[in-house]
């Protein structure tokens, strides 16, 4: 019995050994100098593991008990191989490769022929081949992405001091780190998702960031584009490639005894974006196996980025080459006033070629964060695959995490140019930019306000604001408090209460508050009107499928005209505001249903969904019902409102775009003034997009509407397109835009109107372009009205966010 019971105990001690998990750590080297061989394969034979050295030539490799054979490979030397009986951690396994020689002139070129467009179309040709025999695949992934800057920063509320002068900024050093570990699916024809099974980050980073650092980002340089900027770019292996790049072999290089063509491409004309660089193809199989490639500076928006740079290397798999790796570097360089760079590193590994995938494991969802990969602890993350940290990386996660333990005052938190302080991360008030503000019917006015943000594991939000204006005399109160219910807080229940100024068609009004009291107190000029109303709303939001979401609430409010009060300027004495326009006075209840329809994939980022397009063409729908009853609901009129709103985004051609806009409304039963809808306007030399650049704000309204605005952003690209010199080479940009209105209002609803009002009847249309610079953020643009004439038939305006 008691020799069983040792046999038996052996066994299992040998079970639990052999599942044992141990550390491999070495440097991948030149054998003659001895320097690092950066970011150098180590694979373990005969088996899909591997990894990838760092830039300092270091790695790890996490296996269980056993007999392995490493190899580790480097374009341009023979592959050095060891045999290891891997039995407890080795911390000093070292690989010395030996550089191969072969000459360009190896090679017999034929006269007249580019024997690198020979290379690219049989390497093309191979492109196509693996894509049909490539069904599925899975993997995991480990990524680490690097923030550097000259000066530490912090996200805890403070400005992101990033400290840059006129001196020597190259040296940057690391201020933020972010680490994830995550596992793909890909099947056929374009299913994609992603789990992230662990992540973490410096203590000045929120895990939100890091989620963005994933397998979207991350490029395969096998696909026809590759996608930087929202702007897709040709690939080398794209179908259009030959007659987009110009490409000539620079050198023959090996990895152990096969031929590797080292070919540089740049777009044939430079004005193109794309890439510039070199490629590496095998001679024999015509493979791509690397790419070193920088983007050129016409797809360098405005010219941000100092540096672009991409680097991916494919290693074989079941005869099919996927990628390893993944480099990309930036380099910013803000108008000479601030530095920043940023790395990103992943390897992927532990492939498993065309198996049997699910088509459940594919959902709305192609990024889903699990929901406790922010809570591995230190032993998790010292047994799982990763990309070893240089020194510089060690002492940065300490420094880091070292300044986020210094106490934080309310004056570190504190911004002048701001609209709330935080006084922690959940708990703000009102700032400096949003105590203060002015209008012909407050006069001076002081608000003062208290937000609470992420509470309760980001379930809780509220905001109370108090206000008092100095000429109505009138003490304000906006109360509301929103409570997010679910797993990814896709159910929401909110209530707000309120008796406050609101702005008259507020929703259409897309200018500041800030940019309204500037121009009343220095030119005597009010673009908004107001009136008094008090009531409270209260709505039930919720994702019912995995692209509808419904709701349903009722509003209640009492609405009464506000007159002006004030006449104060700091200039034009002599000039008095137009006069307030009274509303129609009423009490309103109301019940309230609608839905959204939103086909876009989602990220599942550990408490939210988060919906994304990925530079995607997509559309959008919405639509609400407002009914009014005055029987059932005590309301004081009749009345029923129909609302729909159609958003779509176009992808045209290259990085060129089309945004389309569609709104309609409907009313049957007597709708007060108040309620209708004004067509979006602009105040004088300002404009704003997916607005009518001819008209003011609230000179047209309706309850029967439908309103079109089409928008083309062509980008850099049409100057680019037509060859014309200096335009394209200063990276120009247009946009052309056409926008079209019907307005009207029903019998009962005219008796109701407390001013005489304009509307379009009949189809109202304008045209107009903008033109600008691809770093500038602002638009020139010129607004034609073709029917409707009369005043402002011709407008040029400044198109800004700023305002």
């Amino acid at each position: 019995m008691k020799k069983n019971l040792t046999i038996l105990l052996f066994v299992a001690l040998q079970a639990v050994l052999s599942a044992q998990q141990f550390t491999i750590k070495g440097f991948v080297k030149d054998l003659q100098t001895n320097g690092a061989l950066g970011y150098a394969n180590i694979r373990v034979a005969e088996t899909t593991k591997g990894t990838a050295a760092n830039l300092e030539g270091k790695f790890e490799l996490r296996l269980n008990a056993g007999n392995y054979t490493l190899v580790a490979s480097f374009i341009g030397y023979y592959s050095d191989t060891v045999s290891i009986d891997l039995k407890g951690n080795v911390l000093d396994l070292d690989f010395e490769l030996k550089k191969t020689k072969i000459q360009l002139s190896d090679v017999v070129i034929l006269p007249g022929e580019n024997l690198a467009v020979e290379i690219l179309r049989k390497a093309i040709d191979k492109k196509k081949a693996r894509k049909e025999i490539l069904n599925s695949y899975e993997f995991e992934a480990y990524t680490k992405g690097t923030v550097r800057t000259e000066e530490d920063f912090s996200a805890t509320g403070n400005n992101v001091t990033l400290g840059f002068d006129s001196g020597d900024s190259t040296e940057l050093k690391i201020t933020g780190i972010l680490e994830n570990q995550s596992k793909g699916y890909y099947k056929k024809p374009g299913s994609y998702k992603e789990i992230i099974l662990a992540r973490k980050q410096s203590a000045n980073f929120p895990p939100y960031i890091n989620t963005v650092t994933g397998g979207r980002v991350i490029q395969n340089f096998y696909d026809d584009d590759v996608n930087f900027f929202g702007g897709d770019l040709p690939g080398p292996l794209s179908d259009d490639a030959l007659n987009y790049y110009y490409f000539y072999i620079k050198q023959i290089v090996a990895m152990d005894n096969d031929k590797v063509f080292q070919i540089h491409m740049e777009p044939d004309d430079p004005a193109d974006p794309g890439f510039e660089g070199d490629i590496f193809i095998t001679d024999s199989t015509y493979d791509l196996i690397k790419v070193d490639l920088r983007l050129n500076r016409a797809a360098n928006p405005g010219g941000i980025f100092d540096t672009i740079n991409v680097f991916q290397q494919f290693a074989s798999y079941d005869e099919i080459y996927m990628p390893v790796d993944y480099r990309l570097f930036l380099k910013a360089n803000f108008l000479g006033l601030a530095r920043i760079g940023f790395e990103l590193n992943s390897v992927m590994y532990d492939y498993k070629i065309n198996p049997a995938i699910d088509e459940d494991e594919f959902s709305k969802a192609i990024v889903t964060v699990l929901p406790d990969a922010d809570k591995k602890d230190s032993l998790y993350w010292f047994s799982t695959q990763r990309i070893p940290n240089t020194s510089e990386e060690d002492e940065a996660y300490r420094r880091i995490d070292s300044l986020s333990m210094v106490p934080v005052s309310f004056w570190d938190r504190f911004e002048i140019l701001s609209t709330r302080t935080y006084l922690s991360d959940n708990f703000a008030v009102s700032a400096p930019l949003d105590i203060y503000h002015f209008n012909r019917v407050e006069g001076h006015s002081l608000k003062f306000g208290f937000y609470v943000d992420d509470y309760l594991e980001q379930r809780l939000y509220s905001d109370l604001e108090l206000s008092y204006g100095f000429s109505d005399k009138k003490f304000k109160t906006d109360f509301s408090v929103e409570y997010l219910l679910g797993d990814y807080r896709t159910t929401s229940i909110r209530v707000n209460a309120y008796n406050k100024l609101k702005t008259l068609f507020g929703a259409s009004v897309g200018y500041w508050d800030l940019t309204a009291s500037l121009l009343a107190l220095l030119n005597k000029e009010e673009f908004n009107d107001y009136y008094y109303s008090k009531g409270f709303d209260f709505e039930i939001e919720g994702e019912v499928l995995p692209v509808l979401t419904v709701r349903t609430g009722f509003k209640n409010s009492t609405d009464n005209s506000a007159v002006n009060k004030s006449n104060f300027s700091f200039f034009r004495k002599d000039k008095s505001y137009r006069v307030n326009p009274p509303i129609y006075e009423t009490r309103i209840n109301a019940i309230t249903a609608g839905f959204d329809l939103d086909f876009r994939d989602y990220i599942e980022n550990g408490y939210f969904r988060r919906r994304t397009s990925l530079g995607h063409s997509y559309i959008l729908l919405s639509g609400d019902v407002t009914h009014s009853s005055t029987g059932l609901l005590k309301s004081d009129l009749d009345f029923t409102t129909y609302e729909m709103r159609i958003r779509s985004f176009i992808k045209t051609f290259r990085s060129a775009s089309m945004r389309v806009r569609v709104y309609g409304m409907y009313n049957t039963g007597k709708l007060p003034y108040q309620f209708m809808y004004a067509l979006p306007g602009n105040i004088n030399l300002l404009s704003k997009q997916n607005s009518f650049r001819t008209l003011r704000i609230n000179e047209v309204v309706g309850e029967k509407v439908l309103t079109l605005n089409i928008e083309h952003d062509f980008r850099t690209e049409l100057f680019r397109f037509l060859g014309i010199p200096l335009l394209k080479d200063w990276e120009i940009t247009v946009n052309t835009f056409f926008n079209a209105a019907v307005s009207d209002i029903g019998n009962e609803s005219s008796s109701l109107l407390p001013v005489e009002v304009k509307t379009f009847p009949h189809p109202f249309y304008e045209i107009g372009f903008a033109i600008g610079q691809g770093i500038i953020p602002f638009q020139l643009e010129f607004a034609w009205k073709l029917n409707y004439r009369g005043r402002n038939n011709f407008v040029i305006s400044l198109n800004t966010f700023a305002f």
